[in-house]
């Protein structure tokens, strides 16, 4: 029987892994629409194989391997057999333009790339004339690679195989490399999302992600009979907690959607009882409901409308196992039959025991939606250098205005400036090649400075996260600005995909929206307005007319708070174009970089708060492709009502 001290790497939980859990489902992937299974037994003598042909290849300790692709198997495989043979995985964004990835490869010194497919393989090789480390590309789907040169570039099966029938040669190397690692073996190298800057590679021991997997395990108590859906990006830290650390940790299965395009159908049909989502995901599920239910007939409509107000009321009260009058109870009994019950089917969300979410602020009434449905959604507060969990929400305990307590074995302060700090056994190791870094952002004593502000709730004990701690600001009068809450509540609406908003050391705030293509598409469609592109649809008096009202309605709502009335939007405008990862306006992560939305679209910014009526702009975009061309529009720009402050209603009186 393995013990705690025998257990000091992934490598060795796959070892446990494959005696306790031998029979038990490790793995699934979707393919040409039939799932595939393996077990833990069959998994951990794929990853054992695809170790040997490592060795076969002469990966030797400290390699860096880049691994680039969606979800699958196999590259998790990858992952672990690379760790296995004392090298350092990489995975990185499959979403990433060519130029983004040169910088990660040339970083990092990469001597080998395990690509997913073909495009992730041309992306490497685009990038070879720069970048000059990597020795050897490995690549996991046939598809269109039969006419290029293989001089050093191999099929991953094909290694396996080479693997399997050297086994005798490289078997006493692999045992003998496994044996060297400990808990201060590096795991994992992560890059960060770079919202201000370069990303930097965060360096991850074995200790740091073993420890936050089992103590974050122990917490919702998570077993091997969990199903989760990996349908994150792997270079996420989330996922490689989710779907290597507490999945190695607790034995639990990972499954592979299809594609990205099939993962709502995956996740309907696994029904995962673990799941964690951005609240981005969590907002495309909302507008979708809302969408068809706008399409539905009205009795539908109302029964829907009249059961879902029951569920706000009682919902997440019923959850928590608060008391609720028996009538109450009975009727959420009915809607469960009638309403909410069939949501969550239809959502995939019916088995879920434990769900999260994280990344960004998730918007009050969004999390209250998911919550009145019986759906055990909470929020983490977590970053890459913390190996995830900073804290956490404990059942029972669950509100939509903080981050819960500080997760188990991890210690949070509050600095002086607001600044949010901890320290835990899953504190990142350093930055690669970035000392100034590291030292700038963990002190000696290990405290990691976090860039959020936040404080602690009285009686409670949860912390509140306000903002990005160099977001938050002043208003020309001298009170709080803080943008986050003001996008948050304009995203709960269906028809607002995005909110940037400005106002810090000005005397009012003004607001960028981007409008959901998906629910304004069908809202035109039901009213007989024609549209060619996003850019005419964004355009439309219409849709503008729809704006106003959202964001004065969100006035209203912001008036109420007396610490943040003063951060009410007085004018907007719909920005013409979609905010994307590839034009450098958002992160991988889908994280606004607000200095460069700030500096690119300067001229509509100053046409807010100069007063101008249209503002015509020019707008540098990348296409699919890597080609750039330019967007030419003439911006509309808007006034919207504001609301009397609760302190100025009270003085009033």
């Amino acid at each position: 029987m393995a013990t705690q001290a025998d257990l000091q790497s992934v490598p060795a939980l796959l070892a446990r892994n494959a005696t306790r859990y031998a029979s038990l489902t490790a793995y699934r992937e979707k393919e040409f629409g039939i799932w595939q299974a393996w077990t833990w037994a069959q998994a951990a003598e794929e990853v054992n194989a695809m170790a040997l042909g490592f060795l076969a290849l002469g990966m030797e300790r400290g390699d860096h391997v880049a691994i680039i692709g969606r979800n699958r198997p196999a590259l998790y495989w990858a992952m672990v057999a690379a760790q296995s043979v004392g090298a350092i995985p990489v995975p990185q964004y499959a979403d990433a333009v060519a130029e983004e990835m040169a910088y990660v490869l040339e970083h990092c010194g990469a001597r080998f790339a395990i690509c997913g497919d073909q495009e992730q393989v041309d992306k490497v090789i685009e990038v070879q004339d720069t970048v000059d480390c990597v020795e050897t590309i490995l690549y996991l789907d046939k598809r269109g690679m039969r006419k290029y040169d293989h001089t050093s570039m191999n099929w991953l099966m094909d290694v396996q195989d080479e693997g399997r029938a050297a086994r005798q040669r490289f078997e006493p190397e692999l045992k003998k490399r496994i044996a060297e690692l400990t808990y201060d073996s590096t795991c994992v190298m992560l890059y960060t999302s770079g919202t201000t800057g370069k990303p930097k590679g965060v360096v991850m021991s074995n200790r740091n992600i073993i420890e936050a997997s089992k103590s974050s395990s122990e917490f919702d108590n998570l077993t091997h009979r969990e199903e989760i859906l990996a349908y994150l990006p792997m270079a996420w830290v989330g996922d490689f907690i989710f779907a290597v650390g507490q999945a190695y940790w607790a034995g639990f299965t990972v499954n592979c959607p299809e594609s990205a395009a099939t993962m709502l159908t995956d996740l309907r049909e696994i029904g995962p009882t673990y799941y964690f989502a951005p609240p981005r995901v969590f907002e495309t599920m909302l507008t979708t409901v809302m969408i068809r239910m706008e399409d539905a007939g009205a009795t539908k409509k109302k029964m829907f409308d009249t059961y879902m107000a029951h569920a706000r009321k009682v919902g997440g009260l019923i959850l928590d196992g608060k008391p609720v009058s028996a009538s109450d109870r009975m009727k959420y009994r009915i809607g469960e039959m009638l309403v909410y019950g069939p949501l969550k089917n239809t959502l995939g969300l019916t088995n879920i025991r434990v769900a999260y979410t994280a990344g960004e602020a998730i918007g009050p009434e969004i999390f209250d939606f998911y919550r009145s449905l019986g759906i055990n959604l909470k929020q983490l507060y977590g970053q890459t250098e913390a190996s995830v969990f900073i804290t956490q929400q404990p059942d029972g305990e669950v509100r939509s205005d903080t981050v819960g307590v500080p997760s188990p074995g991890v210690e949070v302060r509050i600095g002086d400036n607001g600044e949010v700090f901890y320290r835990s056994p899953g504190t990142f190791v350093e930055y690669y090649k970035n000392p100034e870094s590291t030292a700038s952002t963990k002190d000696p004593e290990g405290w990691v400075a976090t860039g959020d502000a936040g404080f602690f709730e009285e009686g409670t004990g949860h912390l509140r996260i306000i903002d990005r701690a160099k977001d938050v600001g002043k208003m020309a009068n001298g009170a709080l600005f803080a943008p986050k809450y003001v996008e948050n509540k304009l995203k709960f609406f269906p028809s607002i995909l995005e909110a940037v908003v400005f106002g810090n050391t000005r005397d009012r705030c003004t607001a960028f929206i981007n409008i959901d293509l998906t629910a304004v598409g069908n809202w035109a469609e039901r009213n007989n307005i024609a549209y060619s592109s996003y850019q005419e649809l964004a355009g439309h008096p219409q849709v503008l007319e729809m704006m106003q009202g959202h964001v004065e309605e969100v006035n209203e709502s912001v008036a109420q708070d007396p610490m943040l009335s003063s951060c009410q939007i007085h004018r907007f405008l719909i920005l013409h174009k979609e905010l994307d990862a590839d034009d450098g306006e958002m992160t991988r992560t889908r994280k606004v970089r607000r200095r460069i939305v700030e500096e690119k679209f300067a001229d509509l910014i100053a046409g807010l708060y100069e007063g101008a009526d249209q503002v015509y702009t020019e707008t540098e975009v990348t296409y699919e492709d890597g080609r750039k061309g330019a967007i030419k529009a003439t911006v509309e720009l808007r006034d919207a009502r504001v609301f009397d402050t609760v302190a100025a209603s009270v003085a009033a009186h």
